[in-house]
């Protein structure tokens, strides 16, 4: 259990990493930034695919095709796109704590799946969370500078239906995904991220074709820098997202599966609390800051929430690859 519990916050502490590179982009726009995402990650499935393919090939249908694409679609660039638009706007600590929301909403989601927690024994721990999303937003639209440099308050609520955005991405791809591993169980946790990874790699690709294609009255806040950029700070784009590819999306992943192994499901979903901490710890040591009341208070009242809704989760007749969602899939 202590070697679980240790690569699962080793696997928050790379996963909040996904939520500091877009601060350190900022130059970027959140469209390039996902298909370079993507793309990278789809480079790293793909050496790792090489010794399987065979075996892969022969289990795939055109079903399972269809749905890798959208599961990859949803769940990896539309979920990324739109937590870097909300990093940008609103800065890490609100769309980090919004995003970190995901074991409540993904129990919601998945409230009638056999097993499943009844919804009035969550009825105090989404209270909390209400009340930790109310002082995000204060926070947010209080007067005063936010550390993104938004300073409009469409531009401020922008980024927070962002985050909510990313939010809603990630809990239907938790679901979906883990239901259909549970009809297919042909594929182990490994083969799924391996094709899910090749799926978002193509995505990104096509994505990243069609950025110079979009109207040029988006370019400035959607597709590419609106000036060129020295190379200095492509050499920091391109490595940066190879780092995620890398880090978030195959080590944070293996680390998370090798704890999931070990521990039983409501600790494990607990531990997915740390990657909002370090989340949260990278950015205000980034903008070399403490964080305001509004926001210590969100931090308590989210995490106690969330921690509180999945201590009633009950874990009795589920499995590692359950409605969790989190146990065997691509890190977020």
């Amino acid at each position: 259990m202590r070697r679980g519990v240790t690569y699962g916050v080793m696997a928050g502490a790379i996963w909040g990493t996904v939520f500091l590179v877009p601060r350190l982009l900022p130059d970027f726009p959140p469209m390039m930034l996902g298909a370079a995402r993507c793309m990278m990650y789809g480079l790293v499935s793909l050496a790792v695919a090489l010794p399987m393919a065979r075996r892969l090939a022969a289990k795939l249908t055109r079903a399972d095709l269809a749905a890798i694409g959208t599961l990859a679609l949803v769940g990896n660039l539309v979920y990324y796109v739109l937590l870097t638009a909300g990093v940008h706007r609103v800065g890490i600590g609100p769309t980090s704590l919004v995003v970190g929301v995901l074991p409540v909403t993904v129990t919601l989601a998945g409230r009638r799946d056999a097993g499943a927690v009844a919804l009035d024994r969550l009825l105090w721990p989404l209270l909390l969370v209400v009340a930790g999303l109310v002082c995000i937003n204060v926070d947010v639209f209080a007067p005063g500078p936010i550390e993104t440099g938004a300073t409009g308050v469409i531009d401020k609520l922008v980024g927070l239906l962002c985050a909510a955005g990313a939010l809603a991405s990630w809990t239907w791809f938790a679901v979906e995904n883990a239901r259909y591993l549970r009809r297919h169980p042909r594929f182990d946790g490994n083969e799924w991220s391996v094709l899910l990874g090749l799926a978002t790699g193509v995505l990104g690709a096509v994505l990243w074709l069609a950025c110079p294609l979009l109207p040029s009255a988006m370019s400035a806040t959607l597709t590419a820098p609106s000036t060129p950029l020295p190379d200095a700070r492509w050499h920091a784009f391109w490595l940066l997202n190879l780092g995620l590819a890398v880090g978030a999306s195959w080590l944070g992943t293996a680390l998370w599966n090798a704890a999931s192994k070990r521990l039983p499901l409501t600790l494990s979903g607990q531990l997915i609390v740390f990657e909002t901490l370090f989340a949260l710890l990278y950015g205000f040591i980034y903008e070399a800051r403490l964080p305001r009341p509004l926001e210590a208070a969100a931090i308590v009242l989210l995490l106690a929430g969330v921690t509180w809704s999945v201590r009633r989760h009950d874990d009795g007749a589920r499995g590692p690859a359950t409605i969790d969602g989190c146990a065997n899939t691509p890190a977020p």
